[in-house]
């Protein structure tokens, strides 16, 4: 029986910005997650597995309108000058960005995605993937989110890690991840 052709990955950030990192409401476990984005960089460049930085902008007006200070993506990432950078105004990755197409044109198949927010934009990223044909990863330990009223942001990464699981995506630790 021939065996299935190699996935070739690329490594997705979604939404890792100073606004939303550094903003009045801390995310959840935040050095964490972005200590674990960066060893997912490292080892992605390592395998030279493309490196995606995908960053919201808001409407004129907004705390993350383009262009702005919040907007940025954060500087502790450890994103390289070639690295490759989309604007997004929905919480889908793939919406509007060209995305699926960037990725089909380099022949990668597999993303690898983290990042933020939990309940917004990496569910509408990892659920937009498979409906696209890609195959997705969630890197369990490097997405967050904040604390709502209705529930902890522990617990909104965790209902998320178990829904998305198996439908949608392979969730893994981001020290099981390889590229």
């Amino acid at each position: 029986m021939p065996s299935a052709p190699a996935q070739r990955p690329a490594l997705l950030i979604v939404d890792m910005q100073v606004g939303l990192f550094h903003g009045p409401e801390q995310p959840f476990e935040a050095q964490r997650v972005l200590d674990n984005i960066n060893q997912l960089i490292h080892r992605a460049r390592q395998a030279s597995a493309p490196v995606i930085a995908v960053r919201h902008t808001g409407p004129q007006g907004s705390p993350i309108a383009a262009g702005s200070a919040p907007w940025q993506l954060l500087a502790q990432l450890r994103l390289e000058a070639d690295d490759h950078r989309l604007d997004k105004t929905r919480p889908n990755c793939f919406a509007g960005t060209g995305l699926a197409e960037h990725l089909r044109a380099a022949q990668i198949d597999e993303l690898v995605i983290v990042g933020m927010k939990t309940q917004y934009c990496i569910d509408a990223t990892c659920r937009a993937a498979m409906d696209l044909g890609f195959s997705a990863v969630l890197a369990q330990d490097a997405h967050t989110c904040m604390d709502t009223p209705a529930l902890s942001a522990r617990a909104i990464i965790e209902h998320h890690n178990a829904t998305l699981n198996g439908a949608f995506v392979r969730c893994l630790s981001a020290a099981e991840i390889r590229f």
